[in-house]
């Protein structure tokens, strides 16, 4: 058994059975659309096929962050078990629920003085979110002690880059972040727009392509230069998707065939509701550890 509750956010954007496992509990965000709300469940309420096909109807989802009290109810048994916990949550540059889990976090601990809760803004989102927790679990099966798994992590999450190209740029339009000029021309011009996750855990565009074949061209490129040993790196890399399938089908065989020496082949997950709400469908995002962002 493992000696203390490894747990994260649904917005880690990994499988249900990954979850269920390698015993990570997680706890949901989450989303509203066409007048109702739902858990970030992992596609389970709404299948993610049908999720983004309301989103190109014209649904316009809105999210929701884990609170205090959702925290709480998340940590407790947990205690009550006599079971340490580290929770790895979603980054603070893009959410604000690190400064609830870490509310949480205090009151419990004056409750259970002799239990230990640690709390890591993982500085990461989607599956580069869910790669930090495989490599957190990993170390908790090599029965690493829960503060050496936290030091870890802390040490190492500004290791796990993030790279994404959108090719719908809607949601980006709906949710602010680009003007209608910019949504119309880049959508006339097949323009995709390149972005990563800084050190700050905010998402920064880095550069435009045209098309998705010079996106794909620059992401790789960017793994070249900043993955772990270059061209000999043998670590994990995971993409995820927002209803695009066949463009992270294509990215995955271009990495592979680049990169000889991957630690398995590359793994395709979906974005979930949470994230997809933000970038709308059309999405494909690349991770990977490699050097200092």
């Amino acid at each position: 058994m493992p000696k203390f509750v490894l747990s994260c956010c649904s917005t880690a954007d990994m499988p249900a059975e990954f979850f269920e496992k390698n015993k990570i509990p997680y706890v949901c965000f989450h989303y509203q659309i066409d007048g109702r709300e739902y858990e970030d469940d992992l596609g389970r309420s709404i299948p993610f096929a049908e999720f983004y096909q309301k989103i190109e109807k014209g649904a316009q989802p809105t999210t929701s962050q884990v609170n205090v009290e959702q925290y709480l109810s998340h940590f407790e048994p947990f205690l009550k078990e006599g079971k340490d916990v580290l929770h790895l949550t979603l980054s603070s540059g893009i959410s604000g629920t690190y400064n609830s889990a870490r509310v949480a976090q205090e009151m419990l601990q004056e409750k259970y003085p002799d239990r230990k809760i640690l709390v890591s803004d993982s500085l990461s989102a989607s599956s580069g979110y869910g790669l930090l927790v495989t490599a957190a679990c990993e170390k908790r099966d090599q029965e690493m002690e829960i503060e050496e798994v936290f030091q870890w992590v802390e040490e190492n999450k500004n290791h796990v880059h993030h790279w994404f190209f959108s090719s719908d740029l809607t949601s980006y339009f709906r949710g602010g972040r680009i003007s209608a000029a910019s949504a119309f021309f880049g959508t006339v011009l097949k323009i995709c727009p390149v972005l990563h996750v800084n050190q700050e855990g905010k998402l920064i565009p880095r550069t435009k392509c045209r098309g998705k074949k010079r996106a794909m061209e620059e992401m790789l490129r960017q793994m070249e230069l900043h993955a772990e040993g270059g061209l000999d790196y043998a670590g994990k890399c995971y993409l995820s998707q927002s209803a695009c399938l066949e463009d992270a089908k294509t990215l995955a065989e271009m990495i592979e065939k680049k990169f000889p020496k991957l630690d398995g082949k590359v793994q395709i997950q979906n974005i979930g509701a949470v994230i997809g709400s933000h970038t709308g469908p059309g999405t494909v995002a690349l991770f990977f550890f490699g050097d200092e962002r």
